[in-house]
């Protein structure tokens, strides 16, 4: 029975050296993953400038394709009001001189 107890002792007492190694490692791994959350902060932090200007940059670049495609679609149908002005001008030179010549009458369309 002694030596039983002994053992369980024994045991105990080595179960008790691996819990608070266990604590150890434990509190040792927290205080690891705390500082690497520190360091993975700080790097993000100084990279704040950096992301900033990155975004800004694509949006000037979204902004210049936008402001140029409203540009191009402008110069398009700008060029189709002249050629119907163009097409019509000389309809409506026609019914300018007929309503000059003869104020009275309808004018043709």
């Amino acid at each position: 029975m002694d030596d039983a107890l002994r053992r369980l002792l024994a045991a105990e007492d080595a179960a008790s050296d691996l819990v608070d190694k266990a604590q150890t490692d434990s509190e040792r791994l927290i205080q690891s993953a705390l500082q690497e959350a520190s360091q993975q902060e700080e790097r993000f932090q100084s990279r704040v400038p950096e992301l900033h200007a990155s975004f800004l940059e694509k949006s000037d670049q979204r902004a210049n394709q936008t402001v140029a495609e409203m540009e191009r679609r402008f110069d398009e149908r700008l060029v189709q009001l002249r050629e119907a002005a163009e097409q019509h001008e000389d309809a409506a030179l026609e019914a300018a001189f007929e309503a000059m010549i003869r104020p009275g009458e309808a004018v043709r369309t």
